[in-house]
């Protein structure tokens, strides 16, 4: 079935135009990337690997919210079905939030302890889930394995939740 979503304005403001994943978007139109920074209270953050024919990289969890769904409700769905835990009763942060003209995007934090030989990851789309310290996200920038783009999001977070 194909999972249809919802469209943005330039200025994040929800449109009544919808989209089937996959299709062309309209130009001037953006979808809706949401993800989250889950932090522990040794302040390591936990990031999965996606399945080879995903790419096989290391990112945060996130996506894009199912039509209907607000994007805090849609942070909350792709936990769910992505490390099968529910966070909906955690104190969630939104630190960023923006368009970028390619995407609208929202980004959230939130700390939890978890044990992560426990969770129930989505096998369709990861392999594994770790717990990676600022600096081993650091050496994995150094070494090609974690896009820059990824790290600019751990150091934002981190900025906003020293303010």
């Amino acid at each position: 079935m194909r999972e249809l979503r919802d469209l943005y304005d330039k200025d994040s403001n929800k449109t009544d135009l919808t989209y089937y994943k996959g299709d062309k978007i309209p130009d001037g139109y953006y979808p809706m990337v949401v993800m989250i920074a889950i932090e522990n209270s040794k302040g390591e953050f936990l990031m999965q690997k996606r399945v080879p024919s995903k790419g096989g990289d290391w990112g945060v969890t996130g996506g894009h919210p199912k039509s209907g769904e607000t994007p805090d409700e849609g942070i909350i769905t792709e936990v769910k079905e992505e490390l099968g835990i529910d966070i909906s009763n955690n104190e969630i942060i939104l630190f960023d939030s923006g368009c970028d003209l390619v995407d609208c995007y929202r980004m959230y934090y939130t700390k939890l302890d978890l044990d992560i030989d426990k969770l129930n990851i989505q096998k369709e789309e990861l392999t594994e889930v770790r717990w990676f310290s600022m600096e081993e996200l650091e050496d994995m920038v150094n070494k090609k394995e974690l896009n820059e783009n990824q790290m600019a999001f751990f150091i934002k977070c981190k900025k906003y939740l020293n303010k």
